[in-house]
């Protein structure tokens, strides 16, 4: 498997998610349901109004930069190496993890149609993080759980965890990450060039 390949199917539930939204009137009371609403519209959004290519790409990205804590995925996602890498390989890392995820977003969503999304319950939990509960309904097939991960982490609320049937996908990142970092030498480097040609191409 190449890398990144099983965090792809995650992203592209995820980009499936948002190819149209429709939400419980009890959850769009909640600021962290009302977060994953935003989001949502504002794909839609984009997908109406650009076509596959750079131009989808840079706005999904600014949607991801609004909407998401990217530093604290990024972070997370390259765990225990995080600390194994210089100040200067965590702004090449980070800047080239945002770029690769703009771009497998922006490239999933023409993959997708006539799905919707709804929105349920939040759960508060006691460490700040709200769970946004949400299911993807397909109009061949059984629904889809998404449990998105909000949390304040001083820039007001951010997604920082989407889960698709259970999965996460900061963690399918990490064992990716790990993975590739293993088997190229045990060091982050090989890892931040593989992104950056990832963003790149």
């Amino acid at each position: 498997m190449s890398l990144l390949a099983s965090r792809r199917v995650v992203l592209g539930f995820v980009a499936g998610a948002a190819a149209t939204l429709v939400a419980l009137p009890a959850a769009a009371a909640n600021p962290a349901a009302e977060l994953i609403e935003r989001t949502a519209a504002e794909v839609i959004q984009i997908i109406k109004s650009t076509s596959p290519g750079p131009a989808r790409q840079a706005a999904m990205q600014k949607v991801l930069q609004t909407n998401f804590d990217l530093p604290y995925m990024g972070q997370t996602a390259l765990g225990a190496n995080w600390n194994r890498a210089n100040e200067q390989q965590h702004v090449r890392f980070l800047k080239a993890v945002e770029s690769a995820e703009a771009r497998a977003y922006s490239e999933r969503f023409g993959q997708y149609g006539g799905q919707t999304v709804t929105v349920g319950k939040v759960t508060s939990r006691p460490n700040g993080v709200f769970i946004v509960d949400s299911r993807i309904n397909q109009s061949n097939g059984q629904p889809i759980k998404l449990e998105w991960e909000v949390r304040d982490r001083g820039r007001g609320l951010r997604v920082t965890d989407v889960k698709v049937e259970g999965v996460s996908m900061v963690m399918t990142r990490r064992s990716d990450f790990n993975s590739y970092i293993q088997n190229n030498g045990g060091t982050v480097e090989p890892l931040i060039k593989e992104l950056e040609s990832r963003a790149g191409r």
